[in-house]
């Protein structure tokens, strides 16, 4: 499981379309509104006519808590309040929790009255999910944690007839409304693959409506080919940003969207634009040996990118990644026509077709050719696994054909010798 954070606004949103499947009684308000620096706000009030007769909430949609604290929250205003918050804080640099990063995004949605606030969460563990409910819930949850009641709920369970009132709190007035609410939360979670989701506080309308105040969610982003119709929706895909202080390069999103359509694992980061060694690495293992062994030679300043590919990715996904970290090397040549190095290296493969995923290098290879030679790129190969023979001949090869300077290694020599090979000539 690849459990990532999701935005509170497509939290809610995705749970809005869902609970009424299992919960038909449940209303959700749908006013919720993202704001940005490019944001016309009096535009957006057109469309969104609520914006200008409600009262209204606005706070940071970047996956931190502690907005209160942190004077970044707008309760109870009115448009103008809201356009003057909006200036104030919007692309301005603040820190939170020691990581300084830019407010890029809030989150507008309807000012809700309440006097009391509740708590639910859910997690899961090996043979439960576990549901955490308290009558008490608020930014001082944490420190009342032994009030929260917590129901493990066995994956076998029909949560159709589990005893989920028997093991809540009392409830009093409200446990007709509240109890249908955890029941269809709970199946929501399963059915849409969240590894964690958070309400806190919900609250509670005198008509008896729940209302999500504050939401946190992780979605196992693994699963994202199975809910085309929920999470890639046209209107409001589903989106896996990067944590506060982390802003991703629009490749790093790229790979980062690729990794959550498929079972494999797509991972990249980019380091150094500018520097002379890049790697396609596939397995964990392989990244953390190589990138040791640059650094421990002494050009870890030059290294560019760090990540991996495995799980099987298929030939178009790899040849996808290739090409993305292909484009990022031959983007800027070095001016002395210094070379750039490319790795393809990685262990031994216990299920990874070598040959497969080779053939989509090959097929980047081929695309772009012409970018690698201007780029003046030396590219070193080894690998081992399951039809490597074939793999490895397919790149010595293709460096034939399309004229690239191609070294290929097999299993026989260690990981760690393929650097000082290309970066020291054997020393």
């Amino acid at each position: 499981m690849a459990q990532k954070p999701i935005y509170e606004y497509d939290g809610k949103k995705l749970l809005a379309s869902q609970i009424p499947k299992y919960f038909p009684e449940f209303k959700f308000h749908n006013k919720l509104a993202v704001l940005t620096p490019e944001t016309d706000i009096d535009k957006l009030a057109e469309e969104l006519p609520w914006l200008k007769t409600d009262k209204l909430v606005a706070k940071p949609d970047q996956l931190f808590g502690k907005r209160g604290k942190a004077n970044l929250l707008l309760l109870d205003a009115n448009l103008d309040q809201l356009k003057a918050f909006a200036a104030e804080k919007l692309d301005k640099v603040f820190e939170i929790s020691g990581k300084k990063g830019k407010l890029t995004r809030l989150l507008v949605e309807p000012f809700v009255p309440h006097e009391k606030e509740y708590y639910v969460s859910i997690t899961s563990d090996r043979d439960y999910d576990i549901i955490h409910f308290s009558l008490e819930g608020g930014i001082f949850v944490e420190e009342n944690w032994d009030k929260v009641t917590h129901i493990k709920v066995p994956f076998t369970a029909d949560l159709a007839t589990f005893d989920f009132k028997g093991q809540l709190p009392d409830l009093g007035d409200f446990g007709d409304v509240v109890v249908p609410f955890v029941r269809a939360l709970l199946h929501v979670y399963q059915d849409q693959d969240f590894a964690f989701l958070e309400i806190n506080p919900f609250a509670i309308t005198a008509e008896k409506e729940i209302v999500p105040l504050d939401l946190k969610s992780r979605l196992d982003n693994t699963a994202y080919f199975l809910h085309n119709d929920t999470w890639n929706t046209p209107d409001a895909p589903v989106e896996f940003p990067g944590g506060f202080g982390m802003e991703l390069t629009e490749s790093e999103q790229f790979i980062d969207s690729l990794d959550a359509k498929t079972g494999a694992s797509l991972k990249f980061n980019l380091l150094n634009p500018d520097g002379h060694i890049w790697t396609l690495l596939s397995g964990g293992g392989a990244s953390v040996i190589f990138t040791d062994t640059i650094a421990d030679l002494g050009f870890g300043m030059e290294l560019s990118n760090y990540g991996e590919y495995s799980g099987n990715p298929s030939l178009e996904h790899t040849q996808l990644y290739a090409e993305t970290v292909i484009d990022l090397m031959t983007k800027n040549p070095d001016p002395a026509g210094k070379p750039k190095y490319l790795f393809i290296a990685g262990g031994i493969a216990n299920f990874t077709n070598v040959k497969a995923t080779f053939s989509g290098i090959v097929k980047a290879f081929r695309k772009k050719v012409d970018q690698l030679k201007k780029a003046n790129v030396k590219i070193y190969v080894r690998r081992g696994g399951p039809y490597e023979k074939e793999g490895l001949q397919m790149m010595k090869e293709i460096g034939i054909e399309l004229g690239l300077d191609i070294e290929v290694h097999d299993r026989y020599t260690p990981l760690t010798r393929i650097v000082p090979l290309a970066l020291k000539g054997g020393n």
